[in-house]
């Protein structure tokens, strides 16, 4: 078996056994075994071969989780631990996602988010940045350059916003368990909540993920403005399966669910309420606050 049909092999068992639209699954097998057996992937370099089958791959399903994705560094071949190890060393490199915290003039403060880290590596990082906002009459919440990051982090940022812990933010279906896990705000918190002030979220094309739901979560609660761009439209958590020391498939075995609008962002992004190019969306919402607060 050439290198190529072993990569394809076991990336198509991962997604058949696990993503979370069971269908679907079964017809993207088909679609790659087809073009697989018609030679489209010969000579390919394996780099090209994981945007190739990408790309087709999200012909059939739509989801931008749903990827193999080459690593010029090799990585070892276990899976779970190793990832979520990787995933606390990122945010621990890039200060639990917090790339920012000022207060800006006319008393507005400023949180520059990269990322959203576990509420175990980063909840004292954030009941950090919320106490430097704590006595400002206004919130941005910079979103423009987020990557997502951990459901759990997500609540957790949200709570800050929210009076107490009942709440209901969003549900997660998994469809190897067939469980659905429900995701609240916290009852209690480190740090002051943020209330009765106005919130505005900044958000862009390449807003994604865990970033996006908590624009989403925000957004249909009525507890923030979004100014921007349409988001990326990631709504699946996704598990990451390494196949070689290079390759990796990324299959999304849950989906969210939103309390309120019984739906998610997959595949069409969250859609801001005013909407301006990502450069502009921090000039905008300082001078719509600026008006507000006069």
């Amino acid at each position: 078996m050439t290198t190529h049909h072993a990569i394809l092999e076991d990336a198509l068992t991962r997604i058949t056994a696990g993503y979370v639209f069971p269908d679907r699954a079964a017809e993207a097998d088909a679609e790659i075994r087809r073009r697989l057996a018609a030679g489209e992937y010969e000579g390919l370099a394996v780099p090209d071969l994981c945007t190739a089958v990408t790309g087709h791959l999200q012909q059939v399903c739509p989801d931008k989780h749903l990827r193999l994705v080459w690593r010029e560094e090799p990585q070892p071949l276990e899976e779970d631990e190793d990832a979520d190890a990787a995933f606390s060393a990122l945010c621990r490199s890039e200060n639990q996602g917090v790339r920012r915290v000022e207060r800006l003039d006319g008393n507005i403060g400023y949180l520059d988010l990269r990322l959203i880290a576990t509420p175990a590596d980063g909840a004292e990082m954030f009941a950090a940045a919320m106490r430097l906002v704590a006595g400002t009459e206004a919130l941005v919440i910079d979103l423009r350059h987020n990557r997502g990051g951990s459901p759990e982090g997500v609540a957790l940022w949200c709570s800050y916003f929210f009076a107490d812990g009942e709440v209901h933010l969003n549900d997660v279906y998994e469809r190897t368990s067939g469980r659905t896990r429900q995701f609240w705000t916290s009852g209690h918190l480190p740090a002051p909540r943020y209330l009765d002030r106005p919130v505005r979220v900044l958000t862009s094309a390449s807003t994604f993920s865990g970033g996006e739901e908590l624009a989403y979560n925000l957004k249909v609660q009525q507890r923030a403005t979004l100014i921007g761009e349409t988001t990326r439209g990631g709504a699946h958590p996704t598990e990451w399966y390494p196949l070689t020391p290079h390759v990796t498939v990324t299959v999304p075995t849950s989906r969210s669910i939103n309390p309120v609008t019984g739906t998610n962002w997959e595949g069409v992004g969250v859609v801001p309420d005013v909407a301006v190019p990502a450069e502009l969306a921090l000039e905008t919402a300082l001078e719509g606050l600026a008006g507000e607060l006069a």
